[in-house]
């Protein structure tokens, strides 16, 4: 276990980036954690490391975390509550009110106008970076499976006591955002898992992990069974106006899990946006490069080679699908952006 600590908590960007951290904060300062999007186990296992760690080095006066939107998974929820972390909504907190605001799983870009004019100080995350912006501290890793592994080596080049509940969380951050080691993942990630494995509630864990789909998601997997397109190992199916972006991501994961299909596109409007949500196995296909060449041009788009998403404002492309977004036209503007042929589907739901 302790050449596993020293290999984690010696690099020495990492060392570097704990002095700043100290330097950077003060006792009497207040912190704001931000998390895009729904809180996913390893934004929030993330944001309960960079907590911890700035509460032990520097004794924080006050920090929030803070979200855009609010958990939609069951197992996210739960999670959360086992956790105990109060994650605050964005639009309720005063960004400038804080010393310091910290941007976690996620960059400064992907809030827009959320942000209201505050600059992040602290940038830490794991996606691709897709446009510019600035931050004192930026720490951006892309090849890493994992931002609770990037943590995991904070704390321990920090030298910072890590609870059983914090060894948790990251432990199932990992596990989440690796999807148990089938995505895209590094030595480094490995090793984290490791770390902390031996420290964690696995048991609590295992229970969040058997948590069922809500029933009133079967509706969607109905739809996707009736209206999927499917060319040869790969699916693309429209869902309609969903309750979530969640209810994209259950059933994408549910087909990619079908024998023979190594490649799903599940998409479906929340409120004023098209979501898509890209899986595949991470060897044929690269999702992230395919969603951004794709739909890069009309929303945010990015991801890695297993995992992508995609989000569209509707407005921007009322010109040519009608405004109830209707089965047909959605489809087509997948399918034409995707280059798939309508005329060659080797099965057709309907």
């Amino acid at each position: 276990m302790r050449r596993i600590e020293d290999f984690l908590g010696h690099r020495e960007e990492t060392i570097f980036n704990v002095f700043r951290l100290k330097s950077m904060m003060k006792a009497h300062d207040s912190l704001a954690i931000l998390i895009y999007g729904s809180p996913d186990p390893d934004a929030v296992a993330s944001a309960m490391a960079l907590k911890a760690l700035l509460k032990q080095l520097v004794g924080l006066n006050d920090c929030v975390l803070a979200a855009t939107e609010p958990p939609r998974r069951v197992q996210n929820a739960e999670f959360i509550k086992a956790m105990r972390v109060d994650i605050q909504s964005l639009n309720k907190i005063d960004l400038k009110k804080f010393t310091h605001v910290a941007v976690i799983d996620a960059q400064p870009s992907f809030f827009g106008s959320l942000l209201d004019g505050v600059q992040p100080q602290i940038v830490i995350d794991h996606h691709p970076v897709t446009s510019v912006w600035h931050a004192k501290l930026a720490d951006v890793r892309e090849n890493y499976g994992a931002l609770s592994t990037i943590m995991v080596e904070y704390l321990l080049a920090a030298k910072v006591r890590i609870s059983r509940r914090l060894h948790t969380a990251l432990l199932y951050g990992i596990k989440s955002d690796t999807n148990n080691f089938e995505r895209d993942a590094i030595l480094e990630d490995i090793g984290a898992y490791y770390f902390t494995f031996s420290h964690a509630n696995r048991e609590l864990i295992r229970r969040i992990e058997l948590n069922q789909i809500p029933e009133r998601y079967l509706k969607y997997f109905e739809h996707a069974f009736s209206y999927r397109r499917r060319y040869r190992d790969r699916v693309v199916c429209y869902l309609g106006r969903v309750e979530n972006a969640d209810v994209c991501v259950q059933v994408a994961d549910f087909y990619l899990r079908v024998v023979n299909i190594y490649y799903v596109v599940i998409a479906g409007v929340v409120k004023d946006r098209l979501i898509i949500v890209f899986r595949g196995d991470g060897y044929r296909r690269d999702c992230g490069t395919i969603a951004r060449r794709a739909f890069g041009k009309y929303g945010s788009a990015g991801g890695h080679r297993s995992a992508a998403r995609v989000e569209i404002p509707l407005e921007n492309i009322s010109e040519f699908i009608p405004p109830d977004f209707p089965q047909g036209p959605v489809e087509r503007f997948l399918l034409q952006r995707l280059r798939r042929r309508q005329t060659n589907p080797v099965t057709n739901g309907r």
